[in-house]
């Protein structure tokens, strides 16, 4: 049986590895189109490509993900977020296709402590949740019985730039980086998510997964500054040049949930094992990274998360 996958956003860092992923997957027919290729916020185009390409899965990584040019530019990612999912859930429902739709742990304010579970009220504390949150709620009155939302967060991988492969090159050119230890959440390999939304999909064709919201997220929990610290683990570097700050000190235009973490029950509902530990997870994806930031010319600026200094500054 021929399956035939339609990935949109496959630029970026989750789309690029799930590409990759199908590429690999017997029976498998992958178009995947990046922003240059299919601009989701027109509607006519979305329609155009659905017709052409006659998916049956569609997977939407495509997304305006950069939080704080958000609280600036909230009506162009308004059209990202909320309007290109409502674009292809009008276009999935015309075709029959069933609809992936990536979405994020800050639909939620991240002010309770312990995971929050899939049917939770969501409530979101900065532009880019309410942008991402009108995105899921298109998607579900859309598709009512062919609609996935899959929340995830603190993606990271081999298909662009993340945090881990900053703190990959911030070792090799920083004495000290300050990394915020006040917000928690689960680093996602991509590779990891990549294969979860494979069986998502296949099992939303068997009629196995039900329509609705699932977590795609590693197991565990850790705060940035625990991610950092074990990056440098990894790379026999000194946990100890990674120095703790706060959220305030950075003073960052968009205000992140303190508690990120997101449970994982509805994957075992749907008979799918969910994502394994996050330490697991990146001790095997370090290899990869690691070769990939070698490539990389020296200089970056560092994510919203972390400050980083010379010894001698």
């Amino acid at each position: 049986m021929v399956v035939r996958w339609l990935v949109t956003g496959a630029g970026g860092l989750l789309g690029w590895e799930l590409c990759a992923r199908l590429a690999r997957l017997d029976g498998a027919e992958v178009t995947g189109l990046p922003r240059r290729e299919l601009d989701i916020t027109q509607a006519r185009a979305v329609r155009t490509a659905v017709r052409a390409h006659r998916p049956d899965i569609v997977v939407n990584c495509a997304a305006w993900t950069a939080t704080d040019d958000v609280e600036t530019h909230e009506d162009a990612a308004a059209r990202v977020n909320g309007d290109g999912p409502r674009h292809l859930a009008a276009a999935c429902a015309e075709s029959g296709a069933r609809l992936l739709h990536i979405s994020t742990n800050y639909v939620f304010s991240g002010d309770l402590e312990g995971p929050r579970a899939e049917d939770d009220h969501p409530g979101p504390r900065n532009t880019y949740g309410r942008t991402k949150l009108a995105g899921e709620q298109a998607v579900l009155a859309g598709l009512p019985h062919t609609g996935y939302v899959v929340r995830t967060a603190w993606l990271y991988g081999a298909g662009g730039p993340n945090f881990v492969s900053t703190m990959i090159r911030l070792e090799r050119e920083r004495d000290l980086v300050q990394v915020v230890d006040d917000q928690r959440g689960q680093p996602t390999w991509t590779s990891d998510l990549a294969d979860l939304l494979v069986r998502l999909g296949l099992g939303a064709l068997r009629g196995t997964a039900p329509a609705g919201v699932y977590h795609g997220t590693s197991r565990g929990a850790t705060t940035w500054h625990g991610l950092a610290q074990e990056t440098f683990r990894l790379l026999g570097a000194d946990p100890g040049r990674v120095v703790r700050t706060t959220s305030r000190a950075l003073g960052r235009p968009a205000s992140r949930p303190a508690h990120g973490a997101l449970s994982h029950a509805a994957w075992r509902a749907a008979g799918i094992e969910p994502i394994r530990h996050w330490r697991g997870a990146l001790a095997e994806a370090f290899p990869a990274l690691l070769a990939v930031e070698r490539q990389r010319p020296p200089g970056t600026v560092p994510p919203a998360h972390c400050r980083s200094d010379r010894a001698s500054d």
